[in-house]
């Protein structure tokens, strides 16, 4: 008779899970607008995109600069992302934090635990990633 052991593949299965850490913006930071530093080393190509639509979502307005910050920016928002390849490169991590005149406020991480594992949710879109990330870095503006 043979026996086919199952939790070993549960297991691997559970390998897979996200890992969301936020320190969410302090309720007194009523933030209507946000600078966003970008940064050319991200090769998720969508990602900023996403990221500037979730703060609109929230009421914040997001511009975007490469070298000179901005005079009239008083928060910067930083972040760094990560793909990894499984048959098609897919976003696995990513780091966000929010300054205030050079002090951080606020910072976000999301990381699929072993690249995703043999989960198929690791191949589902930047938004479907990111958006309850900066909604709960953002909180309810």
């Amino acid at each position: 008779m043979k026996k086919i052991i199952v939790l070993p593949l549960v297991a691997l299965g559970l390998v897979g899970c996200t890992s969301v850490k936020v320190s969410p913006l302090p309720k007194t930071e009523l933030i209507d607008r946000i600078c966003i530093q970008k940064n050319d080393a991200v090769k998720v190509t969508d990602l900023l995109a996403v990221v500037q639509q979730r703060l609109q979502y929230h009421h914040i307005n997001s511009e975007v600069f490469s070298t000179t910050r901005p005079d009239n920016c008083r928060y910067i928002m930083n972040y760094v992302a990560y793909r990894t390849w499984d048959i098609v490169p897919y976003l696995s991590s990513a780091d966000f934090t929010i300054n205030r005149e050079g002090v951080m406020i606020a910072s976000a991480n999301f990381h699929l635990r072993a690249g995703g594992g043999l989960s198929l949710m690791k191949w589902r879109g930047t938004e479907y990633k990111i958006n309850p990330v900066i909604d709960r870095l953002v909180g309810e503006q």
